[in-house]
């Protein structure tokens, strides 16, 4: 958990799975094959893959799930676009609102996933389409 406490990375799973929850639901409202659509998968992708890298650094695990560093490479322009947004939308707000502090949380969320997926791509192999596999174990 290199620069974040497990409560750091606690507080990001959840904010992920907040942000998940809320694309998908958006993703619904476009039709499949727009970039609309398109924008949401791309993003929902992104999402769920730095969400099992929380969940790699949270715990060991026997739940396999496979993704190539391709996936992964994938997945930084959209949380980098989603930090982006999300910063340009927090100035706007006022200090103290549940709009902005819930930006604080995404944005803590989406920095620790963007060091976790640029610290898997340095770990992974050159091969694009090699699998590389996260194990979880979630500790009752």
């Amino acid at each position: 958990m290199d620069d974040f406490t497990r409560k750091d990375m606690e507080e990001a799973l959840r904010a992920m799975a907040l942000m998940i929850d809320r694309t998908e639901k958006a993703k619904e409202k476009f039709v499949q094959g727009t970039s609309q659509y398109t924008l949401q998968k791309n993003r929902l992708e992104a999402l769920n893959i730095a969400s099992l890298l929380i969940l790699k650094e949270l715990a060991d695990s026997n739940v396999m799930n496979h993704y190539t560093k391709g996936d992964i490479e994938k997945a930084l322009a959209p949380i980098s676009s989603l930090i982006s947004k999300s910063e340009k939308a927090q100035k706007k707000l006022a200090k103290g609102t549940w709009q902005h502090t819930m930006l604080s949380n995404n944005l803590k969320a989406l920095y620790i996933a963007l060091q976790l997926l640029t610290k898997e791509l340095s770990g992974m192999s050159d091969g694009k389409d090699e699998k590389q596999n996260i194990n979880i174990d979630i500790a009752d």
